[in-house]
């Protein structure tokens, strides 16, 4: 069998190098007889010290004591890691940087793990990142899981993948006048996927627990203000719903109450209720009434259909008419609104007034016939892009099918290559 050029064992509480040269192992000893180090894989650097093993057979050149013993064999054994716990700790001179690198004991590694293709040290380009330190494997919470650390290796780059890379840098550049008959860029993410597996990190795992509490107490919180109605006033139904609406749409960073806004039709201020704004400092516009356990469509028929309930097309209307006043103060909005704004909002923060859009949120619809509902889902569609209709039932039904889905586990999963067997 082939015996391989770099082999790793352990022994007296070392981990230690095994390598075999190409040719005999002379011109090793003269390196080390000119006071030269040996480099090994463009990443281990060693030296006469690290020399630990010499056969019983060993043929010396002399009787001087100063003279390295050399043995007829075609191994040599270098020391470069010494047993720290639970841990190998690797010499610093030996890698060539002073980062402390810590492999488990219970590892078993080949020259891969620390060799990439052209000589290129693994534990180097790791190093290159800026870490505290380098841990393989074991129970220390910053260690590189052993299955992760092989899977790196496995899918770090070949030289047909550098040269697959190159050609797609250069067909990025020659694309832009001509158009070459191969597609360079393609075939390398072709080739890329086909090496490398994706996983998705599962960001929210350590928070799911609280994400299940919070989202649970939204939805009892909600579940108890509809069946006390009476028992909350107007202002701090509002304030608590809204509190629900920025629980479920994420991107909304702030509300704001009782916002004035420049009427240019009659030259005089309103006052907008509630105005939401988003992440990138767009604004939108909530109206929230009370379902006062009212549906969201009249049961009667006014030429064989189901119209909207008053309460409705009323907080529609005011909806519109806080988006027209928004679009036609423009610019000027948008520094008034940031100056009056910008104190409660991160530093250099702007608001921007850009075809805002209104949510209202009012009436009850799980008593809706089917005739009632698809009615209202075409109200809904048609207002859809400038007023989004919520009523109370999607407010639970959204609450319920998150919690459902953060109990079931993680938010990013690969589908399933056919419908399960019934």
């Amino acid at each position: 069998m082939t015996q391989l050029a770099v082999e790793f064992e352990i022994s007296d509480g070392e981990l230690r190098l095994v390598y075999r040269p190409r040719d005999d192992t002379s011109w090793v000893r003269d390196r080390f007889e000119r006071g030269e180090g040996l480099l090994v894989k463009g990443t281990f650097h060693l030296t006469q010290q690290d020399l630990v093993e010499e056969p019983a057979d060993a043929a010396t050149s002399g009787a001087d004591n100063d003279e390295i013993p050399w043995v007829n064999d075609d191994r040599l054994v270098f020391a470069v890691a010494i047993a720290d716990g639970e841990y190998f700790r690797f010499k610093p001179e030996v890698l060539g940087f002073e980062t402390p690198v810590l492999l488990h004991r219970d590892s078993r590694p080949d020259w891969k793990w620390f060799s990439a293709e052209r000589k290129v040290s693994v534990l180097g380009i790791i190093e290159s990142l800026g870490l505290e330190r380098i841990v393989i494997g074991g129970p220390e919470p910053d260690a590189i899981p052993t299955t992760e650390y092989e899977r790196l290796i496995s899918q770090f780059p070949t030289p047909h993948e550098l040269r697959r890379y190159v050609q797609a840098r250069v067909s990025t550049v020659v694309r832009q006048y001509t158009e070459p008959a191969i597609d360079a860029e393609a075939m390398l993410n072709a080739y890329v996927d086909r090496r490398t597996t994706a996983t998705a990190p599962d960001l929210e795992a350590p928070f799911r627990r609280f994400d299940v509490a919070k989202y649970a107490l939204a939805l009892q919180r909600l579940q108890a203000m509809l069946a006390n109605e009476a028992g909350t006033s107007e202002a701090q139904w509002q304030l608590e719903i809204v509190e629900i609406i920025l629980l479920l749409n994420p991107r909304y960073i702030k509300a704001f109450t009782e916002v004035r806004l420049w009427d240019a039709d009659d030259a005089t201020w309103r006052r907008i209720d509630i105005l939401l704004v988003d992440a990138s400092g767009n604004v939108d516009v909530i109206e929230i009434k009370k379902p006062m356990g009212k549906p969201i469509m009249l049961p009667a028929r006014y030429r064989d259909h189901h119209l909207p309930m008053r309460d409705l097309i009323g907080a529609m209307g005011q909806v519109t008419h806080y988006l027209r006043h928004l679009n036609r103060w423009g610019p000027t909005g948008d520094s008034y609104l940031t100056h009056l704004l910008g104190p409660q909002l991160p530093a250099g923060f702007k608001i921007r007034i850009i075809n805002p859009t209104g949510i209202v949120i009012t009436g009850r619809s799980n008593a809706l016939s089917d005739a009632q509902r698809r009615e209202f889902e075409v109200l809904r569609r048609d207002s859809k892009g400038v007023v989004d209709i919520v009523t109370y039932d999607d407010l639970l039904a959204r609450l319920q099918v998150v919690l459902d889905q953060l109990r079931g586990g993680p938010a990013v999963s690969a589908a399933p290559e056919s419908p399960p067997t019934q």
